[in-house]
């Protein structure tokens, strides 16, 4: 694998502006204040007599352990389809409390009322573990409900002949979902590792809008939850974490919190959004309001799915194909804070102290690689290692040199277990 050491140089994503000053200027925090209340009032004032409830309905999947012939692409878009539209030929039962966990050979059901649009994610993401056949690994799928009432979509993967070493927990990017880390985490059970997946709100299995996150600090006290979880339920076994993007961005947040750093043996972070730039700087100050205002509304010029991510095409097909993975423009209040927490670890990166690997795609247009490269050099960590990979690009767990991606990360777990 081609990679190359560190060398400081500054970051090469900043924009700058000859009309900066005069933006600070016209964008004063005084001006800023007295237009954000004017606009809030008229808005609330407007919105007012069109407020309701939204419309919750009981929706369905009933898992079976046989694989049924044909496409799982068009399977899976008919089911979101049907569910969406009101056609509910089962029901998915949801509990108030944490979800035992379920394989197709568990049986039982659990009861809720959920959103259409989740349920046929939801349904989705269960089909798809309870039809996992391989006879290496037990998948099975759990829903965890958060101190906010949310229930979050999880599922774990668990060697049959491994003995278990230790656990990985996934946190997935922005966009996607935990299943799509299926390859990686049987490669990890071969390895003695029994893994677990999180899809955090508003993504995958998970409540809430499909792409839209209201707090990333919500994902961060998640994780933190869900790790005291597995690790009240395997007592004894090292445990690490594994992040991609804003994913990483979340594990880092977490790992700041002195309770969290001491219970997790370390972590590996590919493509970190540790730095990300927005397109103008006007975004900046715009931004918070605008995420007040209107928090779902997409930005068409936000939408990075024309971005390359992996230069195998077959890879980007299978990714932006998935109806689980969301396709659709940035959302304001997401983009917004990612921004924040972006900034939030720029600050704070003398904090980190945990054992960590950071891989990183130099040719990466998504996440600044250099950013990388200024957490890896002032990160108080004495445990540390940094690989920016000449040529490759974001999604490195969908490259064409995965195999020795997937190789490097577990070779790391395995010298610290």
């Amino acid at each position: 694998m081609a990679s190359k050491a560190a060398t400081p140089s500054s970051p090469s994503f900043i924009l700058t502006s000859g009309a900066s000053g005069r933006i600070t200027a016209l964008f004063s925090v005084q001006a800023l204040k007295s237009l954000l209340m004017l606009i809030n009032a008229f808005f609330l004032i407007l919105l007012a007599p069109f407020r309701g409830r939204r419309r919750m309905v009981v929706v369905a999947a009933r898992g079976s352990s046989s694989s049924s012939s044909g496409d799982q692409k068009s399977k899976d878009d008919r089911l979101l389809q049907e569910t969406s539209s009101g056609v509910h030929r089962t029901k998915l039962r949801v509990p108030a409390t944490i979800v035992p966990w379920k394989s197709a050979g568990g049986g039982g059901r659990v009861t809720a009322v959920v959103d259409p649009e989740v349920g046929g994610r939801r349904a989705i993401a269960i089909k798809r573990v309870l039809q996992d056949d391989d006879t290496n690994t037990v998948r099975e799928f759990s829903l965890f409900v958060t101190a906010r009432s949310d229930n979050l979509f999880t599922q774990s993967w668990t060697p049959v002949s491994a003995k278990i070493r230790g656990l990985v927990v996934l946190m997935h990017g922005l966009n996607e979902h935990s299943g799509r880390y299926n390859d990686f985490a049987k490669e990890l059970n071969a390895n003695g590792f029994k893994v677990y997946g999180m899809d955090w709100i508003g993504h995958g299995g998970s409540d809430g809008l499909h792409g839209y996150v209201h707090s990333l600090d919500y994902a961060v006290d998640d994780l933190k939850s869900f790790l005291d979880k597995i690790l009240t339920e395997n007592p004894g076994f090292p445990c690490f974490c594994f992040g991609h993007s804003t994913g990483a961005a979340i594990v880092l947040k977490a790992m700041m919190d002195p309770e969290v750093e001491a219970r997790v043996s370390g972590v590996v972070l590919t493509s970190p959004a540790v730095g990300i730039q927005p397109s103008h700087p006007l975004v900046v100050i715009l931004a918070p309001v605008l995420s007040f205002l209107l928090p779902t509304l997409q930005l068409n010029s936000a939408n990075k799915k024309g971005m390359p991510v992996s230069r195998d095409p077959d890879a980007l097909v299978a990714k932006y194909s998935d109806p689980l993975v969301y396709t659709g423009s940035v959302r304001v209040r997401t983009g917004y804070e990612i921004l924040r927490t972006t900034a939030y670890l720029q600050q704070n990166l003398k904090r980190l102290r945990i054992p960590f690997l950071v891989l990183h795609g130099a040719a990466d247009t998504v996440t600044d690689p250099a950013a990388s490269q200024r957490l890896h050099e002032e990160a108080s960590s004495t445990d540390k290692t940094i690989q920016l990979l000449e040529g490759f690009l974001h999604d490195l767990l969908i490259e064409p040199e995965r195999e020795e991606i997937m190789k490097d990360i577990i070779d790391w777990f395995n010298c610290r277990v």
